[in-house]
């Protein structure tokens, strides 16, 4: 299965269309939070079931503010992440999620992208493909390659730019 990540869209989504022309053979796409409304846009180009949760900047949103959902067998939960101190490390979200038990957490809201395994937890955050916050700020986003959980078998994951 082959899954797209991305976040911190802010209505901009020239970037988005772009990697929906260049990624082909998506399976499922998840949007970490922050479209500031245009939902009905990013999930009406994808060719593909698409999965978005609100942001901070996702006022009067009707999307959720958090999705847990599985994939492969692999528990997920997708949050934008402003509730969990993101911006501070991710050790505060890795422990929600070892709470959750879940097996990997995205989200976003740094604009920094992140994959990042510990104690049975992997975190990984796209970035942004709007405005990116680390260094080159090359807007960037996840593919995520994953198979039916078995012991031994680990997703793979890829930070790509544009």
């Amino acid at each position: 299965m082959r899954v797209l990540v991305v976040s911190d869209t802010h209505r901009r989504n020239d970037n988005y269309f772009k990697v929906l022309e260049k990624e082909k053979n998506l399976d499922l796409i998840i949007h970490c939070g922050d479209s500031e409304g245009s939902e009905y846009a990013l999930s009406e180009s994808a060719d593909c079931p698409v999965q978005l949760v609100t942001g901070n900047n996702d006022f009067f949103s009707s999307l959720p503010r958090e999705l847990e959902i599985e994939i492969e067998g692999y528990k997920v939960w997708v949050t934008h992440g402003h509730n969990y101190y993101v911006n501070m490390g991710d050790e505060f979200i890795k422990e929600e999620a070892r709470a959750r038990g879940v097996d990997i957490v995205m989200y976003g809201h740094t604009h920094r992208p992140v994959i990042n395994e510990s104690k049975g937890v992997i975190a990984i955050n796209p970035g942004s493909l709007t405005y990116p916050r680390q260094e080159g700020r090359k807007p960037t986003y996840i593919i995520m390659e994953v198979e039916k959980k078995e012991v031994g078998k680990k997703p793979t994951f890829s930070v790509c730019h544009v």
